[in-house]
């Protein structure tokens, strides 16, 4: 069986309902709290284009740090935005899982069922 990777954060109801339904579908699961271990600009870069998204819209808009950092800025490069959130994991979007090379935004959590 291949794995089920979650990018998680434990405090977010999101993640932890999104984790739920994953272990109530029995999938073998390897956990990333990518607050404490943030994905490589590679990684997100590969992580994207599995989710098939652009940068902007995987990053959390409401977060404060996005209007401190002002990456509303329309000029900033794709790579710019992956870099700030390598740099800043708070600002992106969760929980995300992938799964035989598809990913998926768990919002909401049984969106992630369209993948098992």
């Amino acid at each position: 069986m291949n794995k089920t990777r979650i990018y998680h954060n434990p405090r977010c109801s999101k993640s932890r309902e999104t984790l739920a339904l994953l272990e109530n579908q029995q999938q073998d699961i390897e956990i990333v709290e990518y607050l404490k271990t943030p994905p490589t600009a590679e990684e997100l870069s590969d992580i994207l284009q599995q989710l098939d998204m652009q940068p902007r819209q995987l990053l959390r808009t409401k977060e404060t740090l996005y209007k401190e950092l002002q990456l509303d800025n329309d000029n900033l490069s794709d790579q710019e935005l992956i870099r700030a959130m390598c740099d800043n994991p708070k600002l992106i979007e969760r929980p995300i899982v992938i799964k035989n090379n598809q990913a998926i935004i768990g919002r909401p959590p049984e969106a992630v069922l369209n993948i098992l």
